[in-house]
């Protein structure tokens, strides 16, 4: 499934939002094609802030580990040149492109992904009627399981990963589509549930490439 790259984005932050001063501690980024990762880049941030108390408990994310990182100006350029061009997928990604936009902006850097995909809203439209929708919540109704972790950036962009590659398996097979293409994924993002159904009817899964 999705033989056109991608990027699936996590951030671990100090807090819900960097309009109130909240940075980022963690990021990874993985790139999937042909239903696979193929390259990661996984580090921790030194952005000059305190780490409070109840994100080390949460996360496992203590201060020393975020003194000791590489400071937000060498991570956030190279972390924009691996995504590249490619479509920017997050669970529940208005999250984290807020805290990329932010961070991107204090250093005079703009993202250059030409689209931004959600697998939550997706997994929304594709699998109406689950109890929840949070990452732990949905990866356990699918039977995908955490490799390590929880709520540290790789291992949670692993899971959305592996959710969003089994909403293109479930697409492909109940549509009988060859491919699944980004672009598709975020068009049907941005509809409204009840079009879902007949919208993905119209499509082969490659015609909006």
């Amino acid at each position: 499934m999705l033989a056109q790259s991608l990027v699936m984005l996590d951030f671990e932050t100090t807090g819900l939002s960097p309009a109130s001063g909240d940075r980022i501690t963690e990021v990874a980024a993985l790139r999937l094609r042909d239903g696979l990762v193929v390259e990661r880049f996984v580090s921790l941030v030194n952005c000059g802030v305190r780490i409070p108390a109840f994100i080390t408990g949460l996360t496992g994310i203590t201060q020393a580990m975020v003194d000791g990182a590489p400071p937000v100006g060498q991570v956030m350029p190279r972390l924009l040149e691996f995504i590249g061009n490619d479509t920017l997928a997050a669970h529940n990604a208005a999250f984290d492109d807020k805290f990329l936009q932010a961070e991107a902006a204090q250093l005079g850097l703009t993202p250059a992904y030409p689209s931004l995909l959600c697998s939550l809203k997706l997994a929304r439209r594709v699998y109406p009627g689950m109890a929840s929708y949070r990452l732990g919540d949905l990866s356990r109704q699918l039977g995908i399981r955490f490799a390590s972790a929880a709520h540290r950036a790789e291992a949670d962009a692993e899971v959305a990963a592996a959710v969003l590659l089994r909403i293109g398996e479930d697409l492909s097979r109940q549509y009988g589509w060859p491919d699944v293409a980004p672009e598709l994924l975020v068009a049907v993002n941005k509809l409204a549930a009840a079009k879902v159904p007949q919208f993905l009817s119209s499509q082969n899964g490659q015609k909006l490439r």
